[in-house]
């Protein structure tokens, strides 16, 4: 055979594996298979409300299952945000999470604990909701008003409990914001996520809770729980009768829930840009308005650039916030 002839008789030989492979990955579209979504905590919190309208709207949009994984565990959602950080970068996986995401780091630092995971690691597609947090207690509680309420805790402190998402979790820090500025001492009983602390304040466990409008609006509507403060600049809408922190003298007592999605950092350009324009459609699904407006939680929309400032400006006072509560239990 010659050398013309072993060439031709080598092109016609199959690819190797490797290149094959590298070649299919290369060509692959995106989604490929399912999408999973971690929602780094139980159902029933604000992440959760957030997580599953959008998985079914991009589901509609993407044409492949977008899967909801409630994946919580660590205290504040630390687990699922460690999860989703380290995984592979391919858009398949996920994350609707909360404020928290930038506290949980700088907790394990104020602890000497091994950090989770960087905030570095995620990029932001886009926020969904933006709620202020809101003090809700027991239908049945004696208080009728905040000044009530920390009138009995000066009387009692340390007795009251009041529930939390975890250490360091959205609900946990906006509660020792308010308590810090009230000079009061309240007793933090930490769950593994919303849902759970608003079921303990239902069940008895706990006489106190923060938490945003959307899951609470359906408790106080039915009587079941009892709102006493707003920690927004502004009265909510779905609430026009809740003053807020502010309006009743706590000037530097300010927390807004927020909801928003990432994926990892080294997300390669062009999936980004796909998820986000995604995400653009999403939020403008007839039947996720309805179901946010319902809850009292309108959708509160930012695209990735103005997410991702949003995002280092909310990062740096609840950091500041944090350095400053200190280690609390």
């Amino acid at each position: 055979m010659n050398r013309r002839e072993l060439l031709k008789a080598a092109a016609a030989l199959p690819l190797a594996p490797t290149a094959l492979s590298s070649a299919a990955f290369a060509q692959s579209p995106f989604p490929s298979r399912n999408v999973t979504m971690i929602v780094p905590f139980p159902p029933g919190g604000q992440a959760d409300l957030a997580a599953r309208p959008i998985a079914l709207a991009l589901e509609r949009i993407l044409g492949k299952p977008v899967i909801v994984d409630n994946r919580a565990g660590g205290g504040g959602g630390s687990v699922g945000n460690a999860a989703a950080a380290r995984a592979e970068p391919d858009g398949h996986t996920l994350l609707m999470t909360l404020s928290s995401l930038a506290v949980l780091p700088e907790a394990d630092r104020l602890f000497d604990r091994p950090v989770a995971y960087e905030v570095s690691q995620f990029a932001p597609i886009a926020r969904v909701l933006a709620d202020p947090t809101l003090l809700a207690v027991p239908a049945s509680a004696p208080w009728k008003t905040l000044q009530d309420f920390v009138d009995d805790a000066k009387k009692r402190p340390g007795e009251i409990p009041y529930g939390s998402s975890g250490p360091y979790g959205t609900l946990h820090v906006a509660m020792e914001m308010f308590a810090a500025s009230a000079g009061i001492k309240l007793l933090h009983v930490p769950f593994r996520g919303a849902g759970p602390a608003l079921a303990a304040l239902l069940g008895g466990t706990v006489q106190a809770v923060a938490s945003a409008p959307g899951t609470l609006k359906q408790q106080v509507d039915d009587g079941k729980m009892r709102v006493l403060a707003n920690w927004g600049a502004a009265r909510v809408p779905s609430f026009p009768d809740l003053p807020t922190f502010r309006e009743l003298g706590y000037k530097d007592v300010e927390f807004y829930i927020w909801a928003g999605l990432f994926a990892q950092s080294a997300l390669p350009a062009p999936i980004m840009k796909q998820l986000r324009e995604a995400m653009a459609q999403a939020v403008k699904a007839p039947e996720v308005i309805k179901t946010f407006e319902t809850a009292g939680s309108p959708v509160a929309y930012l695209d990735a650039p103005e997410f991702a400032k949003f995002v280092a400006e909310d990062s740096a006072r609840l950091v500041a916030a944090v350095k400053k509560i200190g280690k609390v239990g």
